[in-house]
Formats: C-alpha cells, structure tokens, sequence
C-alpha cells in the first residue's frame, strides 16, 4: 500500500531536471513520478525545462530516421 510518507523530502529544482532526464531514458519509480509532477506542477522553470527535453528528444528521434 502507497503512504505519502513514502515520498520523502520535496524535490528542488537540481533534483527536478535530473528526473526528468532520467525518465526519458527509464521509467521512474512511483515515488519519483509523484515528486517530480507535484514540483513541476508548481515549478515554471522546471515546466519548461521538461518541455525543451522533450522537444529536444523528438527532434533527436526524427533525426535518426
């Protein structure tokens, strides 16, 4: 059973875009894709440092085709 107390500290900006990298390349834990949504809900900067990642990602998987 899933407990907020599993979440652990909040997740700073640092944390934040190191997740986002990650999950374009594996998909995160339960507890990590909670942290991360609840920053990025929150987070401007980080909102738009997951967009440029992923637009960067598309365009990356265009280039190879």
């Amino acid at each position: 059973m899933f407990k907020p107390a599993h979440l652990g500290r909040l997740t700073n900006c640092k944390e934040a875009s190191r997740l986002i990298s990650q999950a374009q390349e594996r998909r995160l834990s339960p507890c990590e894709w909670i942290r991360l949504r609840l920053h990025i809900r929150w987070c401007v900067v980080c909102q738009r440092v997951e967009r440029q990642m992923g637009f960067l990602r598309e365009v990356m998987r265009r280039y190879r085709a």
